[in-house]
């Protein structure tokens, strides 16, 4: 099952637009083109708050709205997911995932049927 803490952050890669009520420490805002506050990313993509070793949120309790509003498992999610390159472990749990929410057989299923055939 994919959890917050098993999928690897690929949500953490979406720019992140702050709303009012969102504090997440100064050193990790930025300003866009057109002059709001988002989260700050690196030269690579990844918000600069997600601990590269572990994979995980550095301001956990202070996250924006939008990153707590984001579901694991939901269709964004999903969809995040599924737009990494194969092979990858966050892709194979979301064809996994999609497949028991749909109940759709998952690329891997399909895969490994074509295999033994």
């Amino acid at each position: 099952m994919i959890t917050c803490a098993s999928c690897k952050a690929c949500c953490c890669k979406l720019e992140v637009i702050l709303m009012g009520d969102d504090d997440p420490p100064a050193e990790f805002i930025a300003t866009d083109k057109w002059g709001g506050q988002v989260m700050k990313r690196l030269d690579d993509g990844w918000c600069a708050a997600v601990d590269r070793m572990t994979m995980l949120c550095r301001i956990y309790e202070r996250r924006p709205g939008v990153c707590r509003e984001f579901a694991v498992g939901e269709s964004e999610c999903l969809t995040e997911r599924l737009a990494l390159p194969e092979p990858s472990i966050q892709r194979r749990g979301a064809d996994t995932l999609r497949a028991q929410h749909v109940g759709v057989p998952s690329q891997n299923a399909e895969g490994a049927k074509k295999g033994s055939s």
